[in-house]
């Protein structure tokens, strides 16, 4: 049994006791996501490959201005429209994107995406095309790169209509390999359904 199963199993055993949660409500995030659960994401989003091409865009992106992030977000977005995609192309063709979309794939549904950004809040790796390039005008890259190196910030749960189950996103501040300091942060949207079910729990 692997730690996500045996954390999401202790976890829960007071949800078991108490009884199922009421169909179509909101899930008491803490309930599901352990602290063994953010270990685990820290420790598999802190490798040698993500701290480098981290550090590489930074050092590229050091002097880059408001105006030019606004550009490239602007650039994202209409690329996702066309098939002329070579920001969204580079990005995802780099071997964190490639690290992060095998770490969704071998999670076998729990996690349904995956992405990291940095100093800005900019992209810099992702296990599918997100929405927008540029991350940091947002809650998930505000509450944890600009507040420290092992910064958490759990979103509140959210109905996913589309597949009907529910979802949260986990977000991490990572650290330079001394720990010391915020070089970027990541996002992993957690399948709670998912994770409720290898638990033993309906939701």
């Amino acid at each position: 049994m692997n730690k996500i199963k045996m954390a999401a199993r202790t976890a829960l055993l007071a949800i078991l006791t108490a009884g199922a949660v009421p169909a179509q409500a909101q899930p008491a995030v803490d309930a599901f996501i352990t602290a063994a659960i953010v270990e685990d994401l820290r420790a598999a989003l802190h490798s040698p490959v993500s701290l480098l091409l981290i550090e590489a865009q930074n050092a590229r992106h050091k002097d880059l201005t408001q105006d030019r992030i606004d550009a490239l977000d602007k650039q994202w977005r209409a690329e996702r429209k066309t098939d002329q995609q070579p920001l969204i192309a580079q990005l995802y063709g780099n071997p964190l994107s490639a690290q992060l979309t095998r770490l969704q794939a071998d999670s076998a549904g729990l996690y349904t995406e995956i992405f990291v950004m940095d100093a800005h809040g900019l992209n810099v790796g992702q296990s599918a095309v997100t929405s927008d390039y540029w991350q940091g005008d947002e809650a998930k890259w505000q509450k944890t790169f600009l507040v420290g190196p092992d910064a958490v910030f759990i979103d509140d749960a959210e109905r996913h209509d589309a597949t009907g189950t529910w979802r949260v996103q986990v977000n991490l501040a990572i650290a330079d390999p001394d720990g010391r300091a915020a070089i970027g942060a990541a996002t992993v949207e957690i399948n709670l359904t998912e994770l409720a079910r290898r638990a033993g729990v309906a939701l």
